[in-house]
């Protein structure tokens, strides 16, 4: 029997004011999906219903006093277990991490989502340090797709993006340090955004420096933009943080682009498509172009950057690695322990000049958005495949890096990268198209989306259970 369609996060506000639904239903209709699901898919690694039921409790006296505290207020959500949130443990995926010392402490993000009266379930799965691009921990054991539990979800935001899916809450927050939001959100259909460098303040600083940001996961990009209007709030604790943007993204997501110029990559002049990945994509292109944007097929014009992103990235690794209790080495994930032992064959000079190249490649793409308004690639070049395996079986790829060409430059050049659904290929498996701006062109980049969403608007109905 086909499952319900899901509400959005702006469907259940409008419910919640007009007194047609309470938070408090919401959350327990979440709550139920995760005790009904998540044995299967592991998203969470901590729920906490006595919690949730007590905020979405306060939320519902606040919407019957006509008194919301934000633009969320009551909407059931997650975050990864990689943002600070007192009360809560967070163990970051690992087993080296102590549980039980006190955790006193919200990240911006958490505190924003708070202020805004969103009710926090839980906190979701992640490998490692949020290390690769598929979710698998020493902590938490494997996090399954949620259209097919035999393959991976993507990461390293996997369980945000199989949350998300499955209606266990309806809106998520991830990290993306090469793709990591968008990848998850891309093998499990929703929409994944990671907005300009700085535009969410992140508390405390990342190793992995300016490859990280955190970005709002969601199944309609008008959530993506109203949880962007939250996250984005200035926190005094991010001294890289960007001031706040005139207007809203809430509004600006509305903008109309029609006559704007796209370039569409189909292999970013050097990558290896899965021809049905390829042909959905192109599809949904045409149909841009005829609803009035200018597309042409051109290739940005750079190569393959993964050996300045390595650099950085096992660099980072060994820095956060080198903070860990003696006997560390022996209990993290043995494919972490590898880029830990990377890292320390670079030297300074080596980062240094990882840096440049990553700037060089800023300042290409900065030329580039002179004659193109947005790019248009792929997300991914090939569809989901085996849960357990860092790369696909018999694939010949060495790490992650290879598989997800279409994300980690555009980590290096810190600009807005959003992933919106496609469609499905014949074995009923998502596809994503990424749509990429320049710095600060994050309300571009959403309302370039919306028109996607649009005219190739994606089903509503969430993966269904699959029959025991």
């Amino acid at each position: 029997m086909p499952t319900p369609p899901l509400l959005t996060a702006s469907e259940l506000v409008a419910a919640f004011s007009s007194g047609e639904l309470s938070p408090v239903e919401a959350t327990r209709t979440a709550l139920a999906t995760i005790a009904e699901r998540d044995v299967e898919h592991g998203a969470f690694t901590l729920v906490d219903p006595e919690s949730a039921l007590e905020q979405a409790r306060a939320s519902e006296e606040r919407w019957r006093e006509g008194n919301p505290i934000g633009w969320l207020d009551g909407v059931p959500a997650s975050l990864k277990d990689m943002f600070l949130t007192e009360g809560w443990p967070t163990l970051r995926g690992s087993l080296c991490l102590d549980r039980d010392q006190p955790w006193r402490e919200d990240s911006p993000v958490t505190a924003r989502m708070r202020e805004h009266g969103l009710v926090l379930l839980g906190k979701t799965t992640t490998p490692e340090l949020a290390w690769k691009a598929v979710t698998d921990s020493p902590l938490d054991g494997i996090t399954r797709n949620p259209w097919n539990p035999a393959l991976t979800p993507g990461g390293s935001s996997g369980g945000s993006a199989v949350a998300v899916a499955t209606g266990m809450g309806d809106l998520s927050v991830g990290t993306d340090g090469g793709g990591s939001v968008r990848i998850p959100a891309s093998f499990c259909g929703i929409v994944g955004f990671k907005p300009t460098g700085g535009r969410i303040p992140l508390y405390p600083a990342s190793p992995f420096g300016p490859l990280s940001h955190a970005g709002p996961m969601a199944r309609s990009v008008d959530d993506v933009a109203l949880l962007l209007d939250v996250l984005a709030i200035t926190d005094p604790r991010d001294p890289a943080a960007l001031p706040p943007v005139p207007g809203t993204f809430r509004e600006a997501v509305r903008r109309d682009v029609r006559g704007l110029r796209a370039a569409h990559s189909p292999t970013l002049g050097y990558v290896d498509v899965d021809p049905e990945i390829a042909r959905l994509v192109a599809s949904v292109v045409a149909l841009l172009d005829g609803a009035g944007l200018t597309v042409e097929e051109t290739d940005p014009g750079f190569g393959d950057p993964a050996e300045a992103f390595g650099v950085l990235w096992s660099t980072g690794a060994a820095k956060w690695l080198d903070s860990f209790p003696d006997g560390a080495a022996e209990r993290v994930d043995p494919g972490l322990r590898a880029v830990w032992e990377q890292g320390h064959t670079y030297s300074a000079g080596d980062y240094l000049d990882a840096s440049a190249a990553g700037a060089s490649l800023g300042i290409h793409m900065g030329e580039f958005h002179t004659r193109h308004d947005v790019l248009i690639t792929p997300t991914l070049p090939i569809p989901p495949f085996e849960a357990g395996h860092d790369v696909p079986p018999d694939s010949g790829y060495e790490n992650w890096p290879q598989w997800t060409p279409f994300s980690y430059p555009f980590n290096l050049t810190r600009q807005p990268a959003i992933t919106v659904p496609a469609g499905f290929t014949s074995a009923g498996l998502p596809v994503g198209l990424q749509i990429v701006g320049p710095r600060h062109s994050d309300d571009l980049v959403l309302a370039v989306a919306k028109l996607v969403e649009e005219i190739n608007p994606w089903p509503t109905d969430r993966p269904a259970t699959p029959a025991s």
